[in-house]
């Protein structure tokens, strides 16, 4: 298989960007897995298909805090998923993302992301794609997951027009997922059950990395959406090792909802190059009511 040396190019902060606008997405709807059952199989108690949700990306530099992009969830049955040993269609749920920076950051790094992930009905994991144009460069990153024998493997091919730049296969005795399969793993787990403090720890394939991560519970908050809207939330620490950090403790905080959806309301985290928060837009398809938001009457 064909590897790429990983200290070829130097890191820029248009890439310090890039990074730390996945991690940022990792956490839309994140947890770990700790409920998991046998092989990376969980429970869906959380979602229906038809699912939408929408959120606005901000960046801040000293004082300002300009929108830099729009943020858009999608699950839907899947149609043309992975195929299964019998040639069939293998895949059940087909989540996706799509990512773009506003008009002003265009001018300054133009980002149009788009990551497909295929689940089976046990809502394994089975194929991620990730199509990235950043910059006026194309990459894909392609990871296929198989379960078996008591491990996690995972192919991953990550390629651009011109080349191949990683073919490796990640193992893991742990559950294992892409960037955004982890953030179906809040939603299928029971928190109402964690207490302040409790760490679970996580994995998550990142081209030849298997990147840790976990999360720490820190208890409930009211977060204030607008002039007269709040929601009732539970507050989680992400530790990410990763260096598109300035620190890897507490890099990331994440507010979800207090009810069944476990949405995330506000994300907040600390970069090399500022700091950024993506906060709810909107939901829509939603399989629980939006029981964590109070509205407050207008005077």
């Amino acid at each position: 298989m064909k590897e790429d040396n990983r200290h070829q190019e130097t890191i820029q902060c248009p890439v310090c960007l890039s990074n730390a606008f996945l991690w940022l997405l990792i956490t839309l709807l994140a947890l770990p897995f700790a409920g998991a059952k046998g092989q990376c199989v969980m429970e869906n108690n959380a979602f229906l298909p038809g699912e939408r949700l929408q959120m606005d990306v901000y960046f801040k530099w000293g004082l300002i805090m300009p929108k830099a992009g729009n943020v858009e969830l999608l699950i839907d049955n899947a149609v043309n998923g992975p195929r299964n040993g019998n040639g069939q269609n293998g895949a059940a749920y087909r989540y996706r993302l799509l990512f773009k920076t506003t008009s002003m950051f265009d001018h300054i790094f133009k980002m149009r992301d788009t990551i497909d992930c295929h689940y089976s009905k046990e809502m394994q994991l089975l194929r991620s794609e990730k199509r990235v144009n950043e910059g006026g460069k194309y990459l894909v990153d392609d990871l296929k997951f198989t379960y078996n024998e008591g491990l996690t493997r995972v192919r991953s091919l990550r390629y651009n027009l011109e080349k191949t730049k990683i073919d490796t296969v990640l193992v893991s005795e742990d559950c294992m997922t892409d960037m955004l399969g982890a953030t179906l793993f809040l939603r299928t787990h029971d928190i109402s059950a964690m207490r302040v403090g409790d760490v679970i720890p996580f994995r998550i394939a990142v081209g030849r990395d298997r990147v840790n991560v976990r999360f720490r519970y820190a208890g409930q908050s009211i977060v204030e959406h607008g002039d007269n809207v709040k929601f009732k939330t539970k507050r989680f620490y992400m530790d990410i090792f990763d260096e598109a950090f300035t620190e890897t403790k507490e890099a990331i905080e994440v507010w979800v909802s207090d009810d069944g959806n476990k949405i995330p309301i506000k994300i907040k985290a600390k970069l090399k190059i500022g700091s950024a928060e993506v906060k709810f837009r909107s939901i829509s398809g939603n399989r629980h009511p939006l029981t964590s938001r109070i509205v407050i009457p207008s005077r």
